[in-house]
Parts: C-alpha cells; sequence; structure tokens
C-alpha cells in the first residue's frame, strides 16, 4: 500500500535490499534481513533509521579493529626482538654479548635503494625511550627521526631493546653500551667528516646526556626531544605529574611493585602513569575517534597501537635507581650522580651541541623541565661560553609529548631543518641559542640556499631567557628537596618491615599472573581470536564492509552524536582539571608546612634547598690558562683568520645566525680544491669567537696585523666572498649593515695599502698614507667592538679577564729609509712592531731562563701579552711617526 510517496510498498524491494550481497554459506547472516527493514515513515524516520544502521555497522567494524589490534598484540609479542620500525635492518653489536651484559642491540638500517648512503656523511645514531613501550617509534613511518636521516643521504643506526631485561643490568651498565655502540659506529665510518649526531627521545634523552657527560669525546651534536632532565621544574597549575612522587609518599611504591613482580617492573605501570594524565583521552576521545572514522582510521590506529600496547619490562634496581636519582632526588641537574668507578656525570663535561627540543603542549616534560638544567648548572652566560657548550632550544607552540618524536608534521619541518643544518650547528660557537624557523616566501632572499620549506637562524640568547621559561620558585624547590627526604625515609621503613614479606609471598607464577591481569595489558588478550566471542566478527565485519550505509554528515542524529561525545570529553576535562587543582593544593600545603620541613631535616639549612655544583679547581686553572693562551693568539693567524672575525663580527651586530649564509660556505667548500676540513674550520670559528668575546677591541685592532703579508688580490677576493656570505641572509639588520661597511673599508684600507707597497713608489709616503688610514678604520671599528657584550671572565674567579692593553716600553718612532723599492719601504712601516716584538721576546728569555721551575710559564704568558698590548698599541704610534716623517 502506498502512501504520500516517502515509502516503498511491500511488493517493491528497497535499493539496499535489492543490492544486498549474496548470504556467506559458511557464515549464513544477512544483516539486510533485520526485522526492521522496513524504512519508517517521514523525514525523521529516514533519518532515524540511516543514523541506526550506520551506528549498528559502526559498532561492527569497531569490534572488528579492537579484534585486529588483539591479534597484533599477540603476534608482536612472540616475536624475540619486536620493534616497529618502517624500514629493514641488520644487528651490529649484541649487547647482551658485553662484559656488563644488557637487553640493547646496535641496528644498521638498511637505506632503500633510491637514498644512497654518502660516506662523508656524519652517521646518525637515533635511542627510543624504554619508558614502558617497546623500541622503534623513532622509524615507525618514513615522515620520522630515522626517515629523515636516512633520505638525507646519513648513515643511520638505531639502539634497540628487548622486552626482558638482562638479570643484572643496570642504568650505568646501559650508559656503558650506547658507549661502545658509539665506538662501533666511528669505527666503520672513517671518512665522515664528524662524530656521530645522537638523537634521543624522552627517557633515552637523559640516558644519552648522562653517557655524553661520562665519554664526551665520543659524541658529535645531540638532540634531545621530550627529554626531562630537571624534574622538579614545571609551572604551576599546568603540570601535575611532578607531584606524583609527593603524593605517593616517595619511591618505595616503586620498589614494591618490583619485588610484586619478583624482581622485575611491569612498564605497563607507566604507561598507565602517562594515560591517566589525560582522562578524557584516555576514557573517551581515543576509543570514540576511532568508532566515528572507523572506515578511515583504522590503519592509523592498529600502526599506533602496535607500540602503545608493546609493554616492556625493567629491572627492579634499574627503575629504582632512576626514580631515587632523578624523578624525586632530581640529582642530574646539579651534577649529583657519580658512576661505580668514581667518574661524576657533570653535564657541563660535554663538549657537543646540545640541541633541546621541547614543547608547551607537553604535560609530561614541559619546556621547564627539558631546559630547567641550564640555569640549575649556570650562573651566568660567561660560565655557558667558559664551558666551552653550546646550547640551541626549540619551543614548539602546541605539539604533544608523543608528537616531538612521531609526528609527520614535525619530522617535516623541526627535524629535517635540524637533520640539514646539523653541520652548521656543530660549528656554533659556544653560547645559547633558540632555533628560529620562518616560512619560504616569493620575498625569501636567496630561497634556494635554505633546504626545503622553510629557513632555519639561530638566534643568540642569554641565560635570563631561559630562566624566564623555567620561572623556577624556591619555595616549590623546598617542597620538593622535603619529599625527597621523605622519600628515603619510607623507602627505609619499607625495606626494613614490609619487603621480606613481601618477596617471600611472591613466586614467578604468581608475578607472571598478576602480570598478565595488568588492566592495559588484559584487553589486548580479550578481545582477540582467543575469544571464541569475538572471532566471529571478522566474517560479520566482512559482509558490513560489502554493504556499508554511512549516514549523511548532516544527519540529525549523527550531530547529536558528536554533540553528546563533546559534552563527555568536556566533562572529563573539568575533572581532570579538578582532580589537578586538589593534588597541587594538597601538595603545596603538605609539603610547604614548615613542620614536615623540618621533619624531612630541611630547617636545619638556611638557603636554597640545592646548591651550586661549583667548579673544580682544575677547572679554574684550565680556563685561566685558556685565557692566557688565547690573548697570545690575538696577533695569530692569516687571512683566514682575518675573515673569520669579520664574519664574527657581523653576525654578533646582527644577533643571529642564517641557514643560507652557511649553506653557501658549505657550497664553497664543496668546490674549492684546498678547503679546511669541517673540524678545522669548526676549531676556527670556536677559538675566534673566543677571542672576539674576550677582548674584541684588540682582536679588531689586529687585523691590519693578520693582513700584513698579504697579496691585494687575495684581501680583495675574500673580502668579495665574506660579503656574499653575510648577504646571502638578506635583509640585514641596521646594525649588521654598519658592521659590514665598517669591515668592508677596513679590509679595502688593508688592500691599499697592500698595492701601494707593491707598486715600487719613489718616497714612502703613499705607504705611511695608506697604514695611516688602516690604523684609523680599525681604531674605529675596536672602539664599536669595545662596546659590544665582552666575556666577563672565562675562569669562574675571574683569572682571565679582559684587561686594559697600555704601552708596554719605551715609545719608538719610524724613521723613514731611503727609497730603496718594496723591501725598503715595508721595512719603515714594521720597524716599530719588530722592534716592540724583539724587545719583548727577548725580556721573556731572559726573565724565563733566571726564574725556576713552574714561575717560568707564567712570565713567558705575561710577557707574550706585553707584547700583544705592544703590537695592538703600536698602531696609533705609526700615525705619529708617520706625521713626524713628514
Amino acid at each position: 500500500m502506498a502512501s504520500n510517496g516517502t515509502r516503498k510498498t511491500s511488493e517493491s524491494p528497497t535499493p539496499a535490499a535489492a543490492a544486498a550481497p549474496a548470504v556467506n554459506p559458511e557464515f549464513p547472516f544477512n544483516w539486510n534481513a533485520f526485522p526492521l527493514a522496513a524504512t519508517p515513515a517521514g523525514a525523521a524516520g529516514t533519518d532515524a533509521w540511516s543514523y541506526l544502521v550506520d551506528a549498528w555497522q559502526r559498532g561492527v567494524l569497531y569490534t572488528d579493529v579492537l579484534r585486529q589490534r588483539g591479534n597484533q598484540y599477540l603476534s608482536h609479542m612472540a616475536k624475540k626482538a619486536p620493534n616497529v620500525l618502517s624500514m629493514e635492518s641488520e644487528v651490529i653489536l649484541d649487547g647482551r654479548e658485553l662484559a656488563r651484559p644488557v637487553n640493547y642491540m646496535l641496528l644498521r638500517i638498511i637505506p632503500p635503494a633510491d637514498a644512497p648512503v654518502d660516506p662523508e656523511k656524519r652517521p646518525f645514531l637515533v635511542v627510543d625511550p624504554r619508558a614502558g613501550h617497546g623500541p622503534g617509534i623513532g622509524g615507525f613511518k618514513p615522515e620520522s627521526e630515522i626517515g629523515v636521516a636516512v633520505r638525507a643521504g646519513h648513515p643511520t643506526y638505531f639502539a634497540s631493546f628487548l622486552p626482558q631485561p638482562t638479570p643484572t643490568q643496570t642504568v650505568e651498565d646501559v650508559m656503558r653500551a650506547e658507549a661502545r655502540f658509539l665506538e662501533e659506529i666511528i669505527a666503520r665510518h672513517p671518512e665522515a667528516e664528524g662524530k656521530p649526531v645522537v638523537v634521543g627521545n624522552c627517557q633515552a634523552g637523559w640516558q644519552i646526556m648522562m653517557t655524553a657527560a661520562m665519554r664526551p669525546e665520543l659524541f658529535g651534536p645531540i638532540i634531545v626531544a621530550g627529554a626531562p632532565l630537571s624534574y622538579w621544574a614545571g609551572w604551576r597549575g599546568m603540570n601535575p605529574m611532578r607531584y606524583s612522587g609527593g603524593m605517593l609518599g616517595g619511591s618505595w611504591l616503586t620498589e614494591l611493585t618490583s619485588d610484586a613482580g619478583n624482581g622485575r617492573f611491569d612498564g605497563a605501570w607507566l604507561v598507565q602513569n602517562f594515560e591517566n594524565l589525560n582522562p578524557a583521552n584516555t576514557l573517551w576521545s581515543k576509543q570514540y575517534n576511532l568508532y566515528a572514522k572507523v572506515d578511515t582510521e583504522a590503519e592509523r590506529y592498529l600502526e599506533f597501537e602496535k607500540w602503545w600496547g608493546g609493554h616492556v619490562y625493567l629491572n627492579g634496581p634499574e627503575i629504582q635507581y632512576i626514580v631515587d636519582n632523578l624523578f624525586v632526588g632530581n640529582r642530574l641537574a646539579t651534577a649529583g650522580l657519580v658512576t661505580s668507578d668514581g667518574i661524576r656525570i657533570d653535564l657541563r663535561n660535554i663538549r657537543s651541541p646540545i640541541i633541546v627540543f621541547c614543547s608547551k603542549g607537553d604535560n609530561i616534560t614541559p619546556p621547564p623541565q627539558a631546559l630547567g638544567w641550564i640555569p640549575d648548572l649556570y650562573q651566568d652566560d660567561a660560565e655557558v661560553v667558559a664551558h666551552g657548550q653550546t646550547i640551541v632550544y626549540a619551543v614548539h607552540e602546541s605539539i604533544g609529548h608523543l608528537g616531538i618524536f612521531v609526528s609527520g608534521s614535525v619530522a617535516r619541518k623541526e627535524h629535517q631543518e635540524f637533520t640539514s643544518n646539523i653541520d652548521l650547528i656543530d660549528v656554533l660557537p659556544p653560547g645559547i641559542y633558540q632555533t628560529e624557523i620562518a616560512d619560504k616566501t616569493p620575498e625569501t632572499a636567496n630561497a634556494d640556499l635554505a633546504y626545503g620549506n622553510y629557513v632555519l637562524s639561530f638566534a643568540s640568547r642569554k641565560l635570563d631567557d631561559v630562566r624566564g621559561i623555567v620561572q623556577r620558585i624556591e619555595e616549590d624547590e623546598r617542597r620538593f628537596a622535603a619529599v625527597a627526604r621523605i622519600s628515603d625515609i619510607n623507602l627505609g621503613l619499607y625495606r626494613s618491615f614490609l619487603k621480606p614479606w613481601i618477596q617471600a609471598s611472591v613466586t614467578p607464577h604468581t608475578a607472571e599472573w598478576a602480570q598478565r591481569m595488568h588492566p592495559l595489558r588484559l584487553p589486548y588478550e580479550l578481545l582477540s581470536d582467543h575469544n571464541p566471542l569475538i572471532a566471529p566478527f571478522k566474517q560479520v565485519a566482512e559482509q558490513v564492509r560489502a554493504d556499508r550505509q554511512p549516514a549523511a554528515p548532516d544527519n540529525p542524529f549523527l550531530i547529536m552524536q558528536t554533540m553528546m561525545s563533546q559534552a563527555i570529553e568536556s566533562s572529563l576535562d573539568i575533572w581532570r582539571e579538578l582532580r589537578d587543582d586538589t593534588i597541587e593544593r594538597v601538595f603545596m600545603n603538605v609539603y610547604g608546612s614548615p613542620l614536615v620541613q623540618d621533619w624531612a631535616g630541611l630547617g636545619a639549612r638556611p638557603g636554597a634547598p640545592r646548591k651550586h655544583p661549583g667548579v673544580s679547581p682544575e677547572h679554574h686553572e684550565f680556563m685561566g690558562d685558556r685565557a692566557h693562551e688565547l690573548r697570545d693568539k690575538i696577533l695569530e693567524g692569516g687571512l683566514h683568520e682575518a675573515a673569520m672575525r669579520m664574519l664574527l663580527y657581523v653576525t654578533s651586530a646582527e644577533g643571529s645566525i642564517d641557514e643560507r649564509s652557511f649553506s653557501l660556505i658549505r657550497e664553497m667548500r664543496a668546490n674549492a680544491s684546498n678547503a679546511l676540513a669541517l673540524q678545522t674550520f669548526k676549531d676556527m670559528v670556536r677559538e675566534q669567537a673566543l677571542i672576539l668575546r674576550l677582548d674584541g677591541a684588540a682582536a679588531i685592532r689586529a687585523i691590519p696585523h693578520l693582513l700584513e703579508d698579504v697579496d691585494a688580490d687575495a684581501i680583495a677576493t675574500t673580502l668579495a666572498t665574506m660579503k656574499r656570505v653575510l648577504e646571502a641572509a638578506e635583509p640585514l639588520s641596521d646594525r649588521a649593515r654598519q658592521s659590514l661597511d665598517e669591515m668592508q673599508h677596513l679590509f679595502e684600507s688593508c688592500a691599499q695599502r697592500a698595492r701601494r707597497r707593491r707598486g715600487k713608489s719613489a718616497t714612502t709616503r703613499p705607504i705611511l698614507d695608506a697604514q695611516a688610514d688602516v690604523e684609523a678604520t680599525a681604531e674605529k671599528i675596536a672602539g664599536r667592538a669595545a662596546g659590544r657584550r665582552p666575556l666577563a671572565r672565562l675562569a669562574p674567579d675571574g683569572d682571565g679577564a679582559p684587561k686594559p692593553v697600555g704601552p708596554a716600553r719605551k715609545k719608538v718612532e719610524a724613521v723613514p729609509a731611503p727609497a730603496q723599492g718594496e723591501g725598503s719601504d715595508r721595512a719603515a712601516v714594521k720597524a716599530p712592531a719588530k722592534t716592540a716584538r724583539k724587545a719583548a721576546t727577548k725580556t721573556a728569555a731572559k726573565t724565563a731562563t733566571k726564574a725556576p721551575g713552574k714561575t717560568a710559564a707564567p712570565r713567558k704568558r705575561a710577557a707574550a701579552r706585553a707584547d700583544t698590548g705592544a703590537a695592538t698599541t703600536a698602531l696609533p704610534k705609526r700615525k705619529a711617526a708617520r706625521q713626524k716623517a713628514q
């Protein structure tokens, strides 16, 4: 019977029924035979029926995806060495065969045929976090840290690990294994231009930093992504995870969990802590997103769950060391850890550039925890330079913790820029820098010199800039110090009274069953083909996919479902904020109580709860000697050193270093037959940068001396090259442009001087005029350099600080010589400096022969400094000599 045209008669089947597939004879079920197959009357009825069919189908497909997830989990964990790498690999070293065995292995990534390895490029080693999950997240898809390095032609390696630890391994054993891996990588690539780049994600970041502090000679640039290094740091109201140790009474619960696992700590508990941070995502959003987009989201969901569900184990002593010394004790950031053979783990020992990548959207490792170690270890910018450290940090605005080393967009932008500019990072002078990544636009100058779609630059920053990010509060530090003391007390009580009973009651079988019944691990096994109630969903899902009928996007019931989901998610977010706020208030009130702090023993210790680690006397002496050595080198060198001082002088005025300038230098090195090796170039950059910071005015005044014997054409060519390099990063700031113009005038004056000396003039007057011009230009620029930010001290006690350089000897005047060509002219000009140097050297030699033993070296240095001061102040005196000669 027909109605208003919106309903079919019983003799006329619906199009869906007419197109229904044949029933599978092995599984005789056809959802189209459902009793409600007739469409209800009216538009609302049609929408309701369409939504019900869609919801039922999505439910079947969702359950089937969970079934696939369970099967994938069982298959993955059955492997001997499971990982989620997307590229083929081969085992190079097995950590179980080392003298101190560990469950780590060194894998070589086999590059695809279209990405050959360049033997001269430095190798990469990527280390994944062992924080509950299995290995491989750093390379589980082509757009990843490993994928970026492989595509760039770098030999790439991966430090993988097994699910089960070796019975005796410790954190220190893992550090030594990582050092052994680096030794093997270096030996396999003797042609590489630099030491290996090491990438440490999350937990692997602090572990790599500890290894680098112990064996700094093995490391090239170090990239730590989302790695917590200062655990007490954080922003109030935003980072509640740091309060966990205090709310649980310390680390005794960690040891209890290890004892309940028969000496093994189940990494699933660490994953549970991560999931508790965001209950809305854990309890609703993650699963709802799969249900709502099951037609397109299944593949991505299964890929991620393969890693997320691959839980691993740690040894009891291993995790206890981590919690006691890092999470609760926070001893890494203040050089409070010592190895078994007496080596202090001081991050200031690291000599390689350190790239810290963090994000404001990361609630596991917020920027204060990633960067807090810098103000913990250093009191001012001079100390950073004095230790020769180059620290580069990048703060993302929004990406979450996993996105830092998993997100494809981050891999295409940040990691791609770090990888393509790793040599530039390696040659940066000591100091603190922040990365600035700008999009390429049609207006970008010399865009072809920047790799990819972005332009990377490094802006000079101060320690105060880092302090502004960390926002350290001393009252909070005292609270965390109280937690650390109370944790030790509670751990001692547990070991005395509870631990023996727990160990006596636990057997290997009870521990295994407790681990299998973990609330995160159990769903993977229940929702799999091992469950006879779940296995039939495979065939049901196949029939649903064959006749999928999704609801229209504007279906009012589908819109209502979305609104309901948003309401649930908002409710859970509100509950999370209330929970986190309550935890923070309880923590602050309990551990901020004077009674609790006195009970913890803090009342008897005035001042900051964590003292600055200080500097050893050996370091004081070393930096003092280094300052004297650099001062002695102010007048040493030639064209290369003068060009480097020009480059550094202008870039210091600009305040940043641009990748386009370095790309141009790299092109020139590739095309030159006598190019400097990268390490030689790096050493020159660092040395000249320190000289400029030590005494910029003297370094600039010495440029004419460095160019004294250089041919005019060579000076002109070098000037043109340096201008091209500096102007590659257009537009330059006004201050940088002025500095470049000053340097151009100085080099042109030196070239003019060289031409007049080469020309056979009848008198010395043209030469003296050129010399006076050079001296005046150098003195003008030196005056500006003296006003720039000098290095207050190289040694922490002030030894090596720049001292005013004054006359060191009797005034010597130039005497014009008869006009006998180039040699006599040059002799007339060089007479004052030459005589002064000779006198100073003679005096130093006499003093050295008279002084016994150790006193000779300081006096030699004093004589050399007098020589330097005399030579750098001799330039104005030459002008007086020229006037007298006239």
